[in-house]
């Protein structure tokens, strides 16, 4: 007999339906009044169910449009080859991987003078507060929000290279202009969490409830000392994150990349 509540054997069997494809992306579930039926159950429990695949961000309500199930195209974004010299690029990284991947790229910056953070300051192996500049990026992947980044380096290294201190985009990218200025990344950190959004990535990533953010922070170093950290959130249901290490020769062409 099952004993959980109501309300989540109807959750239960709808999850299920969504995962094995009975409605898929897109489409739209039965009414409240069909659902009541379907499960011998108030409307109140139907709701209730509903309710809780919404916070899961399984799927979304609008009023007077029912219920619909959240379309997820997700982004694979190779992290190992991200910013890696040797690796054609077409313009930065970013735009490298996503035009590579037959989608449109566009992104808006902002660059400023800030205090360094007490999360960021030990990570450049500077004072909390000291100076630094920050370069803000908020990315989309065929119009739809995908990520923001917070790039973050230190004083010293801005006078070395006055263009991170400028206005707008980087086209060859900052790992390739440092490099041009002798200043060649050796090495990253990366460190990889999750939570719930703040109301600010909320609103810039469009996340519905129950949606995740996925936190990549990578410190990366050259032969001498840390020279940027750069804090990429992601929008948790669109992002896939992949690495390759070490000789990969065996995989088969056919396996999921």
């Amino acid at each position: 007999m099952n004993k959980q509540p109501k309300y989540r054997q109807v959750a239960d069997a709808l999850r299920r339906e969504i995962d094995n494809g009975t409605f898929p992306p897109g489409t739209r579930l039965p009414s409240e009044n069909d659902l009541q039926q379907r499960f011998d159950a108030s409307r109140n429990t139907v709701r209730n169910g509903l309710s809780l695949l919404v916070s899961e961000g399984l799927i979304t309500s609008s009023q007077g449009l029912g219920y619909e199930v959240r379309a997820h195209e997700v982004f694979k974004l190779n992290a190992s080859r991200f910013e890696n010299l040797e690796f054609p690029q077409n313009g930065d990284a970013y735009n490298t991987d996503v035009t590579n991947a037959g989608r449109r790229p566009h992104q808006t910056f902002r660059v400023e003078v800030s205090l360094a953070p007490k999360d960021i300051a030990p990570r450049l192996k500077v004072e909390v507060g000291s100076k630094t500049v920050l370069r803000f990026c908020h990315r989309f992947v065929d119009d739809v929000p995908w990520s923001t980044q917070a790039t973050y380096y230190p004083a010293w290294l801005v006078d070395e290279s006055p263009r991170l201190a400028e206005p707008g985009d980087i086209e060859e990218g900052t790992t390739r202009y440092l490099a041009s200025r002798g200043i060649e990344q050796v090495g990253y950190f990366d460190e990889i969490a999750t939570r719930m959004p703040t109301p600010e990535e909320a609103r810039l990533l469009e996340t519905g409830p129950g949606v995740p953010v996925l936190l990549w922070t990578r410190t990366g170093y050259s032969a001498e000392r840390p020279i940027r950290c750069t804090v990429t959130t992601f929008r948790g249901d669109l992002n896939q994150m992949n690495y390759e290490i070490g000789d990969l020769s065996a995989r088969q062409e056919n396996e999921p990349k």
